[in-house]
């Protein structure tokens, strides 16, 4: 399961430079550089999700992936409180996303707790 958690961060940190312009859109408009911010969080999701998948790095990925997490909530978030900016979705589905952080953060957090001593 963390190969699988791994991989789903490298593909979603990917999508933040094949698909910019998404996004861009839903970038909540009090944050500053968002054209950095979007890759600035790629690079992480990529450098993370693969970290995840070495014994090495899976404690201190787990905890980047955490926090990275909590960092793009505003985004999901924002997204919920503004349907009307994402026609395309439904406000169902946005309300959906904020509880998936949730689930996210307890699947992360199951590799950033400290090995077991056998």
């Amino acid at each position: 399961m963390k190969w699988l958690l791994g991989v789903l961060f490298v593909i979603a940190g990917a999508n933040h430079f094949l698909n910019t312009p998404f996004y861009l859109n839903i970038m909540p408009p009090y944050l500053p550089w968002h054209t950095a911010l979007v890759y600035v969080s790629g690079v992480a999701e990529c450098v993370l999700g693969a970290m995840l998948c070495t014994r090495r790095g899976e404690r201190l990925a787990a905890w980047g992936l955490i926090a990275l997490i909590i960092a793009v909530t505003p985004a999901n978030v924002h997204m919920a409180m503004h349907p009307e900016l994402y026609p395309q979705y439904s406000p169902v589905l946005l309300w959906l996303r904020l509880p998936l952080q949730g689930a996210l953060i307890a699947w992360v957090y199951c590799y950033a707790r400290a090995p077991r001593i056998s």
